[in-house]
C-alpha cells in the first residue's frame, strides 16, 4: 500500500493540521484516521473543539502502520497504542499530535510550527497525556493517587506493592521529557492516561503531592514531579498565552534564563530542544536573541547564543560538538555567598537561601545576611556557594568553587521578592545596575549533563570534568598546563580575598607559585605577605620574572594596567620599585599602562625608582615623556625627594635634568 504524502499548509502563521481519528467497535481494528487543515487565528483565545495529545514518541526504530484515508502511515508502537486508547467505538475524535500533524520531513514546516506550539496546545479543548499501556500495576497506582488525593497524610501506604506501584508510575520516561513542560503549561485542562485508566490532571496533582513522603528522598524524581504538578495545577490561573511580532506564541511564565535553571536535567531527542521547548514559557522578548528554532545550527553556536544571550555579549563561551556544556570566561565581582538552605516545603519547589552578603560597590548598607527566595534548580543550592555578577549580566549567578574554576548552580538566580531591609525594600534590579566595577577573572563551566548529585561533591565532579575530553583544553600538561593553572588558581585567590577568606587565599597562593615555579623550572625567592590582593601579573612584575611576565602579556585576558586590590598599585609600579629593567621596559610596551598611576598612598611607579635608585628604571619612565616630575605624595615627598633621602646621586641628577 502506497505511504501517505502530505500537502503543503497554506501560507500564512495560523494554518494547522489536525487528525480526525475515526470510530470503529472493533478495538483491535487498524486505525482509521484523515488529516485536514484548520486555522487558529491569534485573535482568538477560546479553545476549540479538539483534544492535543502529549506523549513520548518511543523508539523510533519500532513502527506499525495506521492508516491515512486509503494510505499507510508509520507511527511508533506507543502512539499508535495511545491511538487505540483514544479511538471512541462510535463517535469521531478530533486530535492535534505532533508527529502526524506536522510534516516531520519538512524542515521548515516544523520549524514554523513549533513557534506555535503554546497556541496549539492552549487553545485545544484539553490536553490528553499519556503515559503509555498499563504496566507494573499502574492501574493500583492510579487509584492510590486517586483515593490519596484528599487526605493529609499517606498511612494507605503500608503495602510494598502500592509503593512500587506509584515509584513506577513517575519514573515513566513522559516526567522526563523536555516537550511536556511547555504542552501541559498550556492547558486549559488535563486528562491522564494510562492504559484503559483516567484520572483528572488537576487531581492527580493532589493525589501526587499528597505522596511525596514517597518521592521526596530521592532529589532528581522530586525535581521531576514537582515541575509537572506545579505547571498542571497553576495553568488554570495563567492568563493564556500572548503572540510577539514575529508570530511566536508564548506563556509568559518566566525568564528564559530560569527556565533553563529549572528544566535543562529534562531529556530529549534532539539536544536543540532543550533550548527550543522552553522558548513558549518564556517571558523575554527574543526577537533579537537568535534562538527561533532551526535545527540546521550546530549545537555548539545555539549553547553559544543562548549562554551571550543569558549573560552577556561580553563574555566569551565555548562549547564542543553534541556536549551539553560549554565554558565561559568573564570579568565579574562576588557578591555573597550562601550560609545556609532551608528545606523547600513549598509544592512549587520554591527554595529559601540565607546570603551574607560583601558591601555591594556603592552600596555598604546592603552588607549582611538576607533571605533570598528563589525558583527551584535542576542543580541543588548548597551551603557556601557564592553569587557571582558578570560583567554585563542583569542577574547574578550562583556558583560552585571547584579548584581552580567554578561550576554554574544557576545562571539566572532571581529573587522572587524583594528584600527588606532597615532602609527599606531593596529592588535587585536596581541595585545590581549600580555594579560597574569587575575586577575578577572567572572560568565557569555551565553543564547540563552533570547529574545534580555529582555537583554535591566538587571533588567528584573535578574529576569527571577534567577527564571529559570536551573540556581537556583547560587542563592542558606541560609548561604551559602548568601556567594556565597557576593563573586560574590565583585569581581564585583574588576571589577567596574578596570574600574575607584570607587563609584560603593564601594557601592558593601558594598554590599558584608553586604552579609558576614548575612552569618555568626556577626555583624563585619569594616571601608570602598575605598578598591576596594581588594579580599573577603583579606578583610576577613585583619580583621581575620576565620570561611570566611575557607569557602573561601575550594573552589578550590580561589588563596590563590592573591595580591591585589592597593598595591599588599597578604591575609598573611593583616592577618599577623592584628595579627590574626588562619588566619596566616590557610593560611600556605594550602602550596600555598609565606611567603616573597613584596607589592609595598617591605614590608613583617614579617615585619608587627614585626611592629605590633604580637609575635604569627612572630613564625608561622619563623618557616616555608622558610623566610628572614633580607629583608629591601623601606625605608631601617628590620623586626627586625620595631620591635625595636615599643618597642616589645619579638618579638625582636625571630628575634634575629633566626639570631644566
Amino acid at each position: 500500500m502506497s505511504q501517505y504524502r502530505y500537502s503543503p499548509l497554506s501560507p500564512g502563521r495560523d494554518s494547522i493540521r489536525l487528525l480526525r481519528l475515526m470510530p470503529h467497535e472493533d478495538e483491535t481494528a487498524d486505525i482509521q484516521c484523515e488529516l485536514f487543515e484548520y486555522s487558529l487565528p491569534n485573535s482568538c483565545k477560546r479553545t476549540h473543539m479538539y483534544d492535543a495529545l502529549s506523549y513520548v514518541w518511543g523508539n523510533p526504530d519500532e513502527k506499525l502502520p495506521i492508516f491515512i484515508y486509503k494510505y499507510s502511515f508509520d507511527v511508533t508502537v506507543n502512539l499508535r497504542a495511545a491511538l487505540l486508547h483514544l479511538r471512541n467505538h462510535s463517535i469521531e475524535r478530533i486530535l492535534w499530535v505532533d508527529a502526524i500533524c506536522i510534516d516531520q520531513a519538512n524542515q521548515e514546516e516544523k520549524e514554523h510550527q513549533i513557534q506555535s506550539m503554546a497556541k496549539i496546545y492552549g487553545q485545544a479543548n484539553r490536553v490528553v497525556v499519556w503515559l503509555g499501556e498499563a504496566a507494573d500495576d499502574s492501574d493500583l497506582a492510579l487509584e492510590e493517587i486517586r483515593v490519596t488525593r484528599d487526605k493529609m497524610s499517606t498511612n494507605s501506604l503500608d503495602s510494598k506493592r502500592i509503593q512500587q506501584a506509584v515509584l513506577a508510575l513517575l519514573q515513566r520516561p513522559w516526567f522526563r521529557r523536555i516537550w511536556i513542560l511547555q504542552e501541559i503549561a498550556a492547558a486549559r485542562h488535563v486528562l491522564i492516561m494510562c492504559g484503559s485508566k483516567k484520572i483528572d490532571g488537576y487531581v492527580f496533582c493532589l493525589g501526587v503531592d499528597a505522596l511525596k513522603d514517597l518521592y521526596e528522598a530521592r532529589p532528581d524524581l522530586q525535581g521531576l514531579i514537582r515541575s509537572v504538578t506545579y505547571l498542571i495545577r497553576e495553568a488554570i490561573f495563567r492568563p493564556g498565552y500572548s503572540v510577539g511580532i514575529s508570530g511566536r506564541s508564548s506563556l509568559d511564565i518566566c525568564p528564559l534564563g530560569e527556565l533553563m535553571d529549572m528544566y535543562h536535567a529534562h531529556e530529549a531527542t534532539k539536544r536543540h530542544d532543550k533550548v527550543y521547548a522552553l522558548l513558549g514559557m518564556s517571558s523575554d522578548d527574543l526577537s533579537e536573541a537568535d534562538l527561533m528554532p532551526n535545527y540546521g545550527d550546530p549545537w555548539e553556536k545555539l549553547l553559544q547564543r543562548l549562554a551571550k544571550f543569558l549573560l552577556s555579549e561580553k563574555i566569551s563561551v565555548e562549547a564542543w560538538g553534541d556536549e551539553e556544556v560549554a565554558a565561559i570566561k568573564s570579568k565579574g565581582c562576588i557578591l555573597g555567598k550562601v550560609s545556609s538552605v532551608l528545606r523547600d516545603t513549598a509544592l512549587d519547589g520554591r527554595q529559601s537561601v540565607d546570603v551574607i552578603f560583601k558591601s555591594i560597590l556603592g552600596h555598604p548598607e546592603y552588607t549582611g545576611t538576607q533571605r533570598w527566595t528563589l525558583r527551584p534548580s535542576a542543580k541543588s543550592i548548597r551551603d557556601g556557594d557564592l553569587i557571582c555578577l558578570l560583567q554585563g549580566a542583569s542577574k547574578p549567578a550562583i556558583i560552585r568553587l571547584c579548584k581552580d574554576y567554578f561550576a554554574i548552580i544557576m545562571i539566572a538566580a532571581t529573587p522572587l521578592e524583594n528584600t527588606r531591609m532597615e532602609e527599606g525594600y531593596i529592588e535587585w534590579p536596581n541595585l545590581l545596575q549600580s555594579v560597574t566595577t569587575f575586577t575578577r577573572d572567572f572560568l565557569l563551566f555551565w553543564d547540563w549533563k552533570k547529574s545534580s548529585e555529582k555537583f554535591q561533591n566538587p571533588a567528584e565532579y573535578d574529576t569527571l570534568i577534567r577527564t571529559d575530553d570536551s573540556a581537556s583544553e583547560y587542563f592542558k600538561i606541560g609548561r604551559e598546563g602548568c601556567l594556565d593553572n597557576a593563573t586560574r588558581t590565583w585569581n581564585i585567590a583574588l576571589i577567596l580575598g574578596d570574600l574575607g577568606e584570607y587563609k584560603g587565599a593564601e594557601e592558593r597562593i601558594l598554590e599558584a607559585i608553586e604552579g609558576y615555579k614548575r612552569a618555568f623550572g626556577v626555583e624563585y625567592p619569594y616571601t608570602l605577605k598575605s598578598q591576596y590582593g594581588l594579580t599573577p601579573l603583579s606578583w610576577a612584575t613585583g619580583n621581575g620574572y620576565d620570561d611570566v611576565v611575557h607569557l602573561l602579556l601575550a594573552n589578550d585576558a590580561v589588563d596590563p594596567d590592573l591595580k591591585d586590590s589592597q593598595y591599588g598599585r599597578t604591575p609598573l609600579w611593583w616592577a618599577a620599585e623592584g628595579g627590574h629593567e626588562a619588566v619596566v621596559k616590557l610593560l611600556l610596551e605594550t602602550g596600555n599602562v598609565e606611567v603616573d598611576a597613584k596607589d592609595s598612598d598617591d605614590r608613583t611607579p617614579l617615585s619608587r625608582a627614585a626611592k629605590g635608585g633604580h637609575e635604569a628604571v627612572v630613564k625608561l619612565l622619563l623618557e616616555t615623556g608622558n610623566i610628572k616630575v614633580d607629583a608629591k605624595d601623601s606625605d608631601g615627598r617628590t620623586p626627586l625627594s625620595r631620591a635625595a633621602q636615599g643618597g642616589h646621586e645619579a638618579v638625582v641628577k636625571l630628575l634634575q635634568s629633566s626639570t631644566r
